[in-house]
């Protein structure tokens, strides 16, 4: 098999296997076909064995599991296009979801995602995307994991209060672009960033098996709710790609793809990412085709998808476009400029009356130049239309033989939990040696209370010394007084007796001599 049929024009119009890495583009309103050309395109991959990875924003795409059926519809479709030996038949599906809902759950971690990829989905401008280089250098010189958001959300704390020291080995990392980072992790973990990291992490050899029959493998990535958060939704998308023509050596033009990869509301990429994302999507775009990769946008409008990008889309599948507006009609005009036409036909009138089913197409030849413009009926599905039910979907995830090994998240020791421990570490230190600090201060206390005890009581001894000095002189003064006071009693007494006796002796000589006289 070295080509896919597409459906039947003025002949049949298939897709070289070998053409397909030039990739893409199916485009459309809504309703005129744009998913039946996907699903055919894809099973057609997976009949030569190829695996594809497609984003499902309407969640529709399941029911490629399943095996399709007749109708008359079908019949009809099958009779004008010529194919008679149509069988219908179900396909190898795994299904994905980065919440875990409705497909296996699809994580990568924030190592894996790396400083430069992070700060282009962040939008972060070059100061701010040096600083988270420098983050993800200490995380790593210091054998911290960053596994998941909150691991990072740490380490940004980490460099935060340790600046000064990290500014020192590796220039300038300022307080305000980590606060800037931080608040900008906050949006990414609003919008499922939270989800989206994590642990098992998928290994994107995962996404390159073949069944038991030799089948490619449809990885459907479950979209229907990621569309609501484009960051997120590009950013998956962009690892994936980013991983691809990482690991895949370069190999030219194959004889057909090793993967090939289908984008659906393409516009979304473009219109709601930040302009850096849009450049490293396109870059990417330009580059993966030598990988042996195949990229298919699938839009409404073909002008949602940049020029640098439209002009490296060189299978095209337009269905219907709506012309209810001078804006629209000229978008129709541009469209119908892009296909190389003979003249046979209108191209510009076809692509406002094609009927649901039908479109015009263009695919490079065997040389890669691209075909004249053809109206073609689309080849209608070997799967099925109708919608799985909660049972089949259930049923269709857990047989995944992938699903044992993605199911459970496991959350080991990383960044988080190390700095965690360290920061509980440094705050029982800090406590143990505030409680040093606190018993060597009531330690000094204590002397110094002692001390000053000590010193109060010395004092109160001399004093009381100086106290017993004095009351002894006092007592000694007292005593001697005491004693001076005998000796001048005994002395006056004497005194007084010998005063007395000599009075009386003199007394007794006077009066004498005074009798003697009469």
């Amino acid at each position: 098999m070295d080509k896919i049929l597409m459906g039947k024009g003025t002949k049949e119009q298939s897709i070289l296997l070998n053409k397909v890495n030039r990739h893409g583009l199916i485009a459309g309103a809504t309703g005129t076909g744009k998913t039946i050309s996907l699903k055919v395109l894809v099973e057609g991959l997976s009949d030569a064995g190829i695996p594809s990875i497609l984003a499902d924003v309407k969640g529709d795409l399941a029911n490629l599991s399943q095996a399709g059926s007749s109708n008359d519809k079908i019949a009809e479709r099958l009779k004008s296009i010529g194919v008679e030996d149509f069988d219908f038949h179900a396909y190898p599906v795994t299904m994905w979801d980065v919440y875990g809902q409705k497909g296996i759950p699809f994580r990568v971690t924030v190592s894996e995602m790396g400083p430069l990829m992070l700060a282009n989905i962040l939008d972060l401008n070059d100061t701010q995307t040096g600083v988270l280089t420098i983050v993800f250098k200490v995380a790593d010189e210091n054998g911290l994991l960053l596994i998941d958001l909150k691991d990072l959300r740490q380490m940004i704390l980490y460099a935060t209060e340790h600046s000064k020291e990290i500014s020192q080995t590796y220039g300038n990392v300022s307080s305000q672009s980590l606060a800037a980072i931080s608040r900008k992790l906050l949006t990414l973990e609003d919008a499922g960033g939270d989800l989206f990291f994590g642990e098992p992490a998928i290994e994107i050899n995962d996404l390159l098996r073949q069944d038991s029959t030799g089948k490619g493998t449809v990885n459907i990535l479950q979209a229907d709710k990621l569309i609501a958060n484009p960051l997120i939704y590009s950013m998956l998308l962009l690892y994936l790609l980013s991983e691809i023509y990482e690991n895949f050596p370069e190999v030219g033009d194959l004889d057909q793809p090793k993967l090939v990869f289908f984008f659906d509301e393409a516009h979304t990429l473009f219109n709601n990412t930040p302009s850096l994302l849009q450049d490293k999507i396109i870059q990417i775009v330009r580059l993966v085709r030598s990988k042996g990769v195949g990229v298919f946008f699938i839009t409404q409008n073909p002008l949602d998808i940049p020029e640098d990008v439209s002009s490296q889309l060189a299978n095209r599948i337009i269905h219907q476009l709506r012309a209810y507006s001078p804006k629209e009609l000229k978008a129709i005009n541009a469209v119908a400029n892009t296909f190389r036409q003979d003249g046979t036909l209108d191209i510009k009138e076809e692509l406002i009356g094609l009927k649901t089913g039908q479109a015009i197409v263009s695919f490079p030849d065997e040389t890669g130049a691209p075909q004249v413009a053809d109206k073609t009926t689309i080849m209608p599905p070997h799967s099925s239309f109708t919608a799985l039910t909660d049972a089949e979907y259930a049923s269709l995830i857990s047989s995944s033989p992938l699903y044992t090994k993605y199911k459970t998240t496991i959350d080991r020791e990383s960044a988080y939990e190390v700095l965690l421990k360290r920061i509980e570490q440094d705050k029982l230190a800090q406590e143990q040696a505030a409680l040093l600090e606190k018993q060597e201060a009531e330690w000094k206390q204590r002397e110094k209370e002692a001390n000053a005890a000590k010193e109060k009581w010395e004092k109160e001894q001399a004093a009381e010394r100086k106290r017993q000095e004095k009351e002894l002189e006092r007592q000694q003064k007292v005593s001697n007084r005491r004693k001076k006071s005998y000796l001048d009693k005994g002395i006056d007494s004497m005194l007084g007796t010998i005063t007395r006796s000599i009075g009386r002796e003199i007394a007794r000589g006077l009066l004498g001599s005074i009798m003697k006289r009469k």
